[in-house]
């Protein structure tokens, strides 16, 4: 088995398509086609399942995919290894990100971390599906590593350290009958209205977490998969949020009132790794590097 055939079958794996795949592989589609076919053939079973509007992984491409990418891995962290030892890290870093991480300095992190290591390249992704999308995507080896806001539990086979951690406020408009209080108990928001994002967002499970431990329940007006809309809808009235003041600060804030909650749910950013996979040398020491930087307690289970 060649590895290119595996590099092949993930990037079709990856992107769904074996038209993009080529693309990402700088490659002709009949070349990659050929690849698969080979790959299939070897392993004598069928990876793909093809339409003329889709290619979805079968039980098998799905069984191959995580083997296939700790394969790779493993190559990259052998190649890594030599050129660590030849005086240079070298390699890409996949890493996942929330939509907003104003709690942590993370671009003065990878700053300082280009600088020591110019020759690593950095790719970040984020993912509609939120924290727990960039959790699979730890676990599945897609990412090297992910911050992510899960209140936990997190799915075994991750480590996570939790880095930053603040209170959720509530923001609703000026003039709204809860923006003239300076605390509002958390039982007067039973039956509530809220602007949310969708399920998967670390805030999200953190506001429903609270409320499902308390036995109170609210109303989800609209769901949204950006700040900047969340703001907008609960300036417009649609309802109120749950947002961190680090998510708000600046002109954002504007003609909103943010009030604390008693007790309140909280914003967590957290470091995730693969708790069985080692990293490479240019991810271990992004992670070092971040846990160096950010103050961590014991892993979180």
């Amino acid at each position: 088995m060649e590895l290119r055939h595996l590099e092949h079958f993930v990037a079709v794996a990856e992107e769904g398509s074996f038209t993009r795949a080529a693309a990402r592989l700088h490659l002709v589609q009949s070349t990659l086609s050929v690849s698969i076919r080979s790959l299939e053939r070897e392993l004598g079973g069928k990876l793909f399942d093809r339409t003329t509007r889709q290619v979805e992984l079968t039980d098998a491409g799905r069984a191959l995919l995580a083997e296939a990418r700790t394969a790779l891995a493993a190559v990259d962290a052998a190649r890594d290894a030599v050129a660590a030892a030849q005086g240079g890290v070298r390699g890409t870093v996949h890493i996942g990100l929330m939509q907003s991480l104003a709690l942590i300095d993370l671009a003065g992190t990878l700053t300082r971390y280009h600088q020591d290591r110019p020759q690593v390249q950095i790719i970040p992704s984020t993912a509609l599906g939120g924290s727990a999308e960039l959790v699979t995507g730890v676990l599945d080896g897609s990412l090297d590593l992910a911050f992510t806001a899960l209140p936990g539990p997190y799915p075994a086979g991750v480590t996570v350290r939790l880095l930053a951690s603040e209170p959720l406020l509530l923001a609703c408009p000026e003039g709204h009958p809860l923006a003239m209080r300076p605390v509002i108990p958390l039982a007067d928001l039973d039956g509530e209205r809220f602007v949310d994002f969708r399920a998967g967002w670390g805030t999200r499970a953190s506001v429903d977490r609270l409320f499902t431990e308390t036995g109170l329940r609210r109303e989800i007006a609209v769901e949204v998969t950006d700040i900047p809309t969340a703001v907008e809808l609960v300036r417009a009235g649609f309802g109120c949020a749950f947002l961190s003041a680090s998510l708000t600060s600046g002109s954002r804030a504007h003609a909103l009132a943010l009030r604390a909650v008693q007790p309140a749910p909280h914003f967590e950013v957290s470091l995730v790794t693969a708790a069985e996979r080692r990293p490479s040398a240019a991810a271990r020491a992004l992670i070092d590097l971040v846990l160096a930087t950010h103050a961590a307690p014991d892993p979180i289970p």
